[in-house]
């Protein structure tokens, strides 16, 4: 089995929003996983579904002559992690200030091949 990682890092997106578009790609194959991807709404998907493509390139490049099918590539592992949070102030009433957090999060897939 061989397998390749691909990561994005500082995703201007909420871990929270990220995971629950990771969690419909883990372990399915990745024709299938594209294909959720591309029927979602809404901008998260796209950090994720270019993090998909860049693992399949990466494992398409380790395998060079093997030639292998992409048929035959799976999700192996699909996580996001909490990234460093930028702050950010607002204005509040009685001329206090609130804070706002930014989330940031880390992207990471590992696709594989089936079989051994």
């Amino acid at each position: 089995m061989i397998e390749a990682t691909a990561k994005k890092r500082f995703v201007r997106a909420s871990p929270k929003k990220l995971n629950r578009i990771v969690r419909l790609i883990r372990g399915k194959k990745v024709r299938e996983a594209r294909a959720i991807l591309n029927h979602l709404v809404g901008k998260n998907k796209i950090p994720v579904l270019k993090t998909l493509d860049s693992a399949v390139a990466n494992l398409k490049d380790i395998e060079g002559s093997l030639k292998l099918d992409e048929e035959e590539f799976y999700v192996k592992e699909a996580k996001v992690d909490p990234g460093p949070g930028l702050k950010r102030a607002r204005a509040a009433s009685f001329t206090r200030v609130s804070i706002i957090k930014r989330r940031l999060s880390h992207i990471r897939i590992t696709v594989a091949t089936e079989g051994g």
